[in-house]
């Protein structure tokens, strides 16, 4: 059987887990828990140096890291139902959308959430020396920075603003693109709107949708893809109330802010 090791509100595990939704497929759940640290122990690490979820051991006991691989692993691996588009064209892209994902979304996801509601979750009841702790061990050295500053500085931040100007040009070429198109990648459901439903969803759970407000196409996508039952497997049943209301508290009064930095542009 194929094993999983994730969190249920990692935006990388929700995407591997709606592929595994998507094809059917039974798997052994392994959940960590981040905001313990349990990514980060010397065993999990021998399966995945990063410290990151997910991570997906094979039927064959082979260890494969990083969602988008493990997304085309699983696609590869078990064809149906194949989740690429038919043609070599909008195989690449839907490509390019995975790739920008990979290159910054990600980061910039985490940038957003950290800077807005994830901070307290990692200082809230703890002492300094726990606090220094726990950052001084993330492996990553930018990474340990950059969450270290949104921790001390919240949408302050010299990271804030870079990340939501990134999100304003990815809305924008998403409702280009969705104009056209039924999905992103032509008019077949893909990999590139798996890999980006947990994205919209992290905006929906920070009360940040109202940047979408004049972009009615990534709306709908967004409402067609919630009425998959994929969906509801992979994101809605697992759903934490207590990430999911801290997400919902920190963000109830941040809209203007964010707003403000898009003007500023």
């Amino acid at each position: 059987m194929l094993v999983l090791y994730h969190n249920d509100m990692s935006v990388c595990a929700q995407k591997v887990r709606i592929v595994l939704a998507e094809k059917n497929l039974e798997w052994k759940d392994n959940h960590l828990n981040l905001f313990k640290g349990e990514a980060r122990t010397e065993k999990y690490k021998k399966l995945n140096p990063n410290a990151v979820v997910p991570t997906l051991v094979t039927e064959n006991g082979d260890i494969i890291i990083e969602s988008t691989v493990i997304t085309e692993y699983l696609d590869e691996a078990f064809p149906f139902p194949p989740l690429k588009p038919t043609t070599p064209h909008l195989i690449a892209e839907m490509r390019l959308w995975t790739k920008q994902l990979d290159e910054d979304i990600h980061n910039s996801t985490g940038t957003v959430s950290n800077a807005i509601a994830f901070r307290y979750a990692h200082t809230e009841g703890k002492s300094k020396e726990e606090i220094k702790l726990h950052y001084d061990a993330i492996p990553d050295p930018i990474k340990r920075e950059r969450l270290w500053d949104l921790a001390k500085n919240g949408v302050n931040s010299k990271y804030f603003s870079t990340a939501i100007v990134r999100f304003e040009k990815l809305f924008t070429d998403m409702e280009i693109t969705l104009k056209e198109n039924e999905w992103l990648a032509g008019n077949s459901f893909s990999l590139a709107d798996i890999a980006f439903t947990p994205y919209i969803t992290r905006f929906d759970h920070l009360n940040l949708l109202g940047l979408l407000g004049q972009r009615p196409s990534i709306l709908n996508w967004y409402d067609k893809i919630r009425k998959r039952n994929s969906y509801k497997l992979a994101i809605e049943d697992r759903l934490e109330d207590k990430i999911v209301n801290l997400m919902a508290e920190k963000g109830e009064d941040i809209l203007p802010e964010v707003l403000r930095v898009i003007d500023k542009v």
